[in-house]
């Protein structure tokens, strides 16, 4: 289902201090892809906070984020390798407070799973971000759900965004478990498309903007009839669609 009931917001800040801001949450699988066709899509979204999961672990990660990053105007937050794949970005609106790396705990014979957090502030807004990607095991999906949250607590911040590839439809108990403390942006005001996986006909919604309380949700879904991305770019770009989200964040904190 694709609901486009009226342009996606653009970034600003209110009178008030309050900021809105644009968020993407972007499975790139490595960069083994089209990186043209990725960086474009990435640009035409203007993004504030970009949360992306499989980022490059492996030989030159760094180098090849930092080439990631420098393609699509953004400056490298945290993450990457470090968190076994989830990676943040971020634009110069963000004053950057802290980082954090964050390994999950290892199942054995299962991929390591991290989460890249940061507090940032952009105007009058203070921010926790998280990008995460989730187990494709379920009980270990659930347990890393529950931990988010945690981490998310720790944080301590008046506000938090959480994005990702969940491996999880909304009817999982992963998913379930991050809507019952988040706000599900998507659910809460639809805009653009739905599905995620995989990018050519895609059937399952697994890739998700969360929100906390107090945030106001202005739209969220996939960019597909945004202007400057295309279908041939979606397709080329990785194996998800993006998800993007307009977010109004209240001043203080």
């Amino acid at each position: 289902m694709v609901t486009m009931p009226m342009p996606l917001p653009d970034s600003r800040t209110e009178p008030d201090g309050s900021a809105v801001i644009r968020v993407l949450s972007y499975n790139v699988r490595s960069l083994r892809d089209d990186t043209e066709a990725l960086a474009r899509v990435i640009r035409a979204c203007a993004p504030d906070l970009v949360c992306v999961q499989e980022a490059p672990r492996f030989f030159r990660w760094r180098k090849a984020a930092a080439r990631l990053a420098a393609m699509t105007d953004l400056v490298i937050l945290s993450g990457g390798a470090t968190a076994a794949g989830p990676l943040l970005l971020c634009s110069l609106r963000a004053t950057v407070e802290r980082t954090e790396d964050v390994l999950l705990p290892l199942t054995p014979g299962l991929h390591r799973r991290g989460l890249a957090t940061a507090v940032v502030r952009i105007a009058g807004a203070r921010i926790g971000v998280v990008s995460c990607h989730l187990s494709l095991q379920r009980e270990e999906r659930h347990a890393q759900a529950g931990m988010l949250l945690d981490r998310i607590d720790a944080m301590d911040v008046p506000h938090a965004v959480v994005a990702g590839d969940l491996n999880d439809v909304p009817e999982g108990s992963a998913f379930r478990r991050l809507a019952g403390r988040l706000q599900d942006c998507r659910a809460v005001r639809p805009w653009g498309g739905e599905l995620t996986f995989p990018p050519g006909v895609p059937r399952k919604r697994i890739d998700a903007v969360f929100a906390s309380d107090g945030i106001e949700v202005l739209g969220c879904g996939v960019p597909a009839d945004l202007p400057g991305v295309t279908g041939a770019d979606l397709r080329a770009a990785t194996d998800h669609l993006p998800v993007l989200a307009a977010l109004r964040v209240p001043a203080g904190g």
